[in-house]
């Protein structure tokens, strides 16, 4: 044999031994997939909640990647985001709040539902009236959850968000004072706490407003108790009108006699 020939033969050797290893190597490496397929089926099948978790984590990671195409965020997400909520889903006597607030103080029906509905689930839980609650939000800041005042108070019930900022944690910072909900939530705590504090509604009512150890809270609870009054006739069936009657004094004339007066004089007659 000649050296070519030995060569030759043993360039188709190694070329055969390579094209040998690669077919097992390659079959290996499909057998191992094919295993590692299989296992995460069962796995899958077994165990649902991973699966869940894994189809969660693919939707959003689809929908990062379409919102970084798009240049803006997908239209579930911001639905998901949104506090609102179909006032036609609630029951009767939500309903007829939701429309007479949203009437009253021009204020979409949807975001309304949302709040109502979260306030008749925390009024149960809490135990106090839902229609309290949102006569708060009523008289604080008319429904706007953006509202701050000159000393501090902030969002739906006006709490203080500094003076209760642990209150916010569970829910993320301080910022979570102008979520809707997360505001209703810690203004009924505060509301909690402050009629614990002085035995009555009336006066959680001034410690609410920060008037407790004054003699006049400008009227804070009066307003509050006749909005709370007003939701009550409204969830019971009532036709309620939007404005409250104004009442007006009756002056008596200037050459009139005060009526104590008046009686005294006749005694004396």
């Amino acid at each position: 044999m000649t050296a070519t020939e030995k060569f030759t033969r043993g360039l188709r050797i190694f070329v055969s031994d390579i094209a040998q290893g690669f077919f097992e190597i390659t079959h290996n490496g499909f057998a191992l997939l094919g295993l590692a397929v299989m296992f995460a089926t069962i796995t899958l099948t077994a165990r649902p909640e991973l699966r869940e978790a894994g189809e969660i984590q693919l939707i959003s990671w689809l929908q990062d990647r379409q919102a970084a195409i798009n240049g803006f965020v997908s239209n579930t997400e911001a639905v998901d985001r949104a506090t609102a909520a179909d006032p036609k889903n609630l029951p009767k006597q939500q309903a007829a709040v939701t429309y007479w607030l949203s009437r009253k103080y021009s204020i979409a029906p949807e975001p309304l539902s949302a709040l109502v509905a979260e306030a008749y689930e925390t009024g149960a839980r809490t135990k106090l009236d839902p229609t309290l609650i949102l006569a708060i939000m009523a008289v604080e800041s008319g429904f706007n959850p953006f509202a701050q005042s000159n000393v501090g108070a902030q969002g739906l019930m006006q709490v203080m968000t500094k003076i209760h900022s642990e209150k916010y944690d569970n829910f993320g910072g301080q910022f979570a004072a102008f979520d809707p909900l997360s505001n209703l939530r810690v203004g009924v705590k505060v509301l909690q706490e402050c009629i614990a504090r002085a035995g009555s509604l009336e006066g959680g009512l001034k410690f609410y407003v920060g008037a407790g150890n004054l003699e006049d809270d400008n009227g804070y609870a009066a307003k509050v108790l006749a909005e709370h009054d007003r939701l009550k006739q409204v969830a019971a069936g009532r036709s309620v009108p939007l404005a409250a009657p104004q009442v007006v004094p009756v002056k008596a004339p200037a050459n009139t006699k005060p009526a104590t007066e008046t009686v005294a004089s006749l005694f004396s007659s």
